[in-house]
């Protein structure tokens, strides 16, 4: 009992001290084990980090992929979204000719409206961001582009990354060399950063 009234108190200390812009979950009906009310809240996930392990948080390159990951994320996001709301009409177009007309017309769009902040980019955020469109959509960016736009162009462009040291097909690995910079979007989606 009494350690339910620690936890308790904790969470409602907790919520208080929690500012406005973070998401706040609200609480679900309580439980009843026999004469006792348990409160049930649905709370945030919370990473905790050995300082000893992790002395690179500290670090002026930690704070520079910090910058990157920030510029390019929104980007990667971007262009899951597209991908997916292209998909869904090219769904609703019967011929190839019509498919094909309808791509030209919305990669001129795209160009126009992206090209210019992303000659801005530097090559490490290139780098960062050809990982995270494909830790966004599931598929690497020459896979995106084949698919698209066919293996020629997806070949030429991969040329072209490889002379300025990307790869278009480097895969995301949020689980090994990829780790810090999916704690640092963790940190992004959770308002931390």
């Amino acid at each position: 009992m009494l350690i339910m009234v620690m936890v308790f108190s904790f969470c409602l200390n907790t919520r208080a001290q929690a500012d406005s812009s973070m998401r706040t979950f609200p609480p679900r009906q309580p439980l009843v084990y026999g004469s006792d009310t348990v409160p049930v809240m649905r709370i945030p996930e919370v990473r905790i980090y050995d300082v000893n392990k992790y002395n690179y948080l500290k670090s002026w390159r930690y704070r520079r992929l910090v910058r990157n990951v920030k510029k390019a994320y929104p980007y990667a996001v971007v262009a899951n979204l597209r991908l997916k709301q292209l998909d869904r009409e090219l769904a609703n177009l019967d011929s190839k000719r019509d498919q094909k007309a309808f791509m030209k017309e919305k990669e001129k769009e795209i160009m126009e409206e992206f090209q210019d902040e992303l000659k801005r980019l530097t090559i490490s955020q290139g780098i960062i961001l050809v990982k995270l469109i494909d830790r966004e959509t599931g598929n690497t960016s020459y896979e995106v582009i084949k698919d698209i736009r066919g293996g020629l162009t997806a070949f030429f462009w991969q040329g072209i990354a490889r002379i300025f040291g990307n790869d278009l097909k480097l895969q995301y690995d949020p689980e090994g060399k990829d780790k810090v910079i999916e704690d640092i979007i963790m940190a992004i989606e959770h308002g931390f950063i």
